[in-house]
C-alpha cells in the first residue's frame, strides 16, 4: 500500500483530477489540475447508467486532450453501494479510480467557504482537493472466489440477523402466553422443545397430550435425547403456567408464523454455509487455519470475505489498519495521553475478530497463556479489554503468516515469541 508521500507525488502536472459526487440515480463530476485550478465550468452531470458512465468517460477524454493530460484520476465517496456500478465501469476500462473517506469530506467542506452546506457542486471539489492532498485510498473490488465469498458471507450475515430477530420474537410470545417453557430449555429454539409447541402451543394444549402424547411425538420423531423425563418436566411447566389466556387465536397464529420463518432462515442459513464450505476450499491453506483450536468456519469465512485476497497487503500491520486496531496516541506537548485503537475501518472484521478472540482465548491454551500473561506481567500489566484487543492483532499476524507462506500452525513458536514489542502494551 502506498503512503500518502507516494500517492501525492503520483498526481503530477500531466494529471486530470476529477471529483466525482455519487447519487443513487445521477452523479455529478468536476475536474482540476494538480493546483486544483479547474477546467471544468460547471458541474458534469451524467447519470448512473451505462449511457451515462460512456458519457462521463467521453467528457474525460475531451478534457485530457484539450489540457495535454496523460493520466486520469477519478476519485468519489463511497457512498452505500451507489458507486460499486461506476467503479467497476472505470476499472474495466482501464482507469483505477480512488476512494476518499467520507469523515474527511465532511471535515474539510467547510475549509473553501466557511459554510457546512452540502451540495453537487461543492462536493466534488471537496473530493478532487483531497484527492490532490493524498488523502485517498484504492478500492479493492474481489474477484473471483473472494468476490463469491464475500457475497456469500453477506447473505450469512443476513439470514443470521433475520434469524436473531425471529428468536427475539419468539421469547417475547413464550413470555406472554407460556413463559415457564425458558425453566425446561434453556435455548429458546430446542428442537425437542419446538416440535411439541408445533402442535400444542398452548401450554393447556401441552396438559391435554399428557406425558405420552409429548414422548410419543418424539419417539415418532425418532429424536435422541428425550423422553419421559423430560415429558414430565414440560408437563408440569404447563399444569402451573402463568401465560396469558387472552387473544389465544391471534397468538396461535403468531406462533405458527414464527415457527415457519425459523425453519425457513434455518434451512437457508445452512444451505449459505454448505455454499462457503466449498468455496473456502478453492483458497490455499485454509485447513491449516482450521486446525487452531477456537477458530472454527464461520470465522474463516469472515475474516477472508472482510480481508478479500490477503496476499495483496504487504504486511500484516496493514491488516490490523484495515480491521481499525490501528494504534493512535494521543499526546500533545508534555501531555501524553491514552493510546487507543481507531476504529477505522471495516467494523464487521473489527467485531468478527473481537468475537474470535474470546472464542481462543477460552478453549486455546496457547492463546489464554498468551492472555494471561499480558493482563498479570509485573511490568505495564494490560487491562481485560486491553489484552484482548492485543491478542486479535496477534491472531492477525498468525492469519497473515499462513494464508501467505503456507506454514503449519506452531502453538509452540508463538509462545516463544510472548513478548511483544512495548507498542502492543499500549494498546486499548
Amino acid at each position: 500500500m502506498l503512503t500518502q508521500n507516494a500517492k501525492i507525488k503520483s498526481i503530477t502536472e500531466k494529471t486530470l483530477v476529477v471529483g466525482i459526487d455519487v447519487g443513487s440515480e445521477n452523479h455529478y463530476a468536476r475536474a482540476f489540475d494538480w493546483r486544483g485550478y479547474e477546467y471544468s465550468k460547471k458541474a458534469f452531470i451524467f447519470s448512473n447508467t451505462e449511457t451515462g458512465f460512456h458519457s462521463f468517460q467521453a467528457w474525460m477524454t475531451e478534457l485530457g486532450e484539450k489540457h495535454d493530460k496523460q493520466a486520469v484520476l477519478p476519485g468519489m465517496e463511497p457512498t452505500g453501494h451507489f458507486w460499486f456500478g461506476l467503479g467497476k465501469f472505470l476499472q474495466d476500462n482501464g482507469v483505477r479510480p480512488v476512494l476518499v473517506n467520507p469523515h474527511h469530506v465532511k471535515k474539510s467542506k467547510e475549509l473553501d467557504d466557511n459554510n457546512p452546506t452540502k451540495n453537487d457542486r461543492k462536493d466534488p471539489k471537496v473530493i478532487a482537493g483531497l484527492i490532490n492532498e493524498g488523502c485517498f485510498s484504492y478500492p479493492y473490488l474481489p474477484e473471483g472466489v473472494y468476490a463469491e465469498l464475500r457475497s456469500a458471507s453477506n447473505l450469512r450475515f443476513q439470514a443470521q440477523e433475520e434469524l436473531t430477530r425471529v428468536l427475539n420474537r419468539m421469547a417475547r410470545w413464550f413470555s406472554i402466553y407460556f413463559p415457564e417453557y425458558k425453566d425446561v430449555y434453556g435455548k429458546r429454539d430446542a428442537k425437542s422443545g419446538l416440535m411439541i409447541i408445533k402442535q400444542a402451543p398452548m401450554p393447556f394444549d401441552i396438559i391435554a397430550l399428557g406425558v405420552d402424547g409429548v414422548n410419543k411425538i418424539w419417539r415418532d420423531a425418532k429424536l435422541r435425547g428425550t423422553g419421559v423425563k423430560r415429558a414430565k418436566t414440560l408437563v408440569a411447566a404447563a399444569e402451573h403456567s402463568i401465560g396469558s389466556r387472552e387473544g389465544l387465536t391471534a397468538a396461535r397464529l403468531e406462533i405458527n408464523n414464527l415457527l415457519g420463518d425459523y425453519e425457513i432462515y434455518s434451512r437457508r442459513l445452512e444451505e449459505i454455509m454448505s455454499m462457503i464450505d466449498e468455496l473456502l476450499k478453492e483458497i490455499p491453506y485454509i485447513d491449516k487455519l482450521l486446525k487452531i483450536d477456537g477458530v472454527g468456519l464461520k470465522t474463516i469465512s469472515g475474516f477472508i470475505a472482510e480481508v478479500g485476497d490477503i496476499r495483496r497487503f504487504d504486511n500484516p500491520k496493514q491488516v490490523q489498519k484495515l480491521a481499525g486496531y490501528a494504534l493512535v496516541e494521543n499526546s500533545s506537548g508534555k501531555h501524553k495521553g491514552e493510546t487507543t485503537i481507531s476504529r477505522r475501518g471495516r467494523k464487521r472484521l473489527r467485531y468478527l475478530l473481537f468475537e474470535v478472540v474470546m472464542s481462543v482465548v477460552g478453549k486455546n491454551a496457547e492463546f489464554k497463556e498468551l492472555h494471561h500473561y499480558y493482563t498479570t506481567r509485573s511490568v505495564n500489566p494490560l487491562k481485560k479489554m486491553q489484552s484482548l484487543i492485543a491478542v486479535a492483532c496477534k491472531l492477525i499476524r498468525v492469519f497473515y503468516k499462513i494464508l501467505t507462506t503456507g506454514v503449519d500452525y506452531d502453538a509452540s513458536k508463538m509462545l516463544e515469541d510472548i513478548k511483544r514489542p512495548a507498542i502492543y502494551t499500549q494498546v486499548a
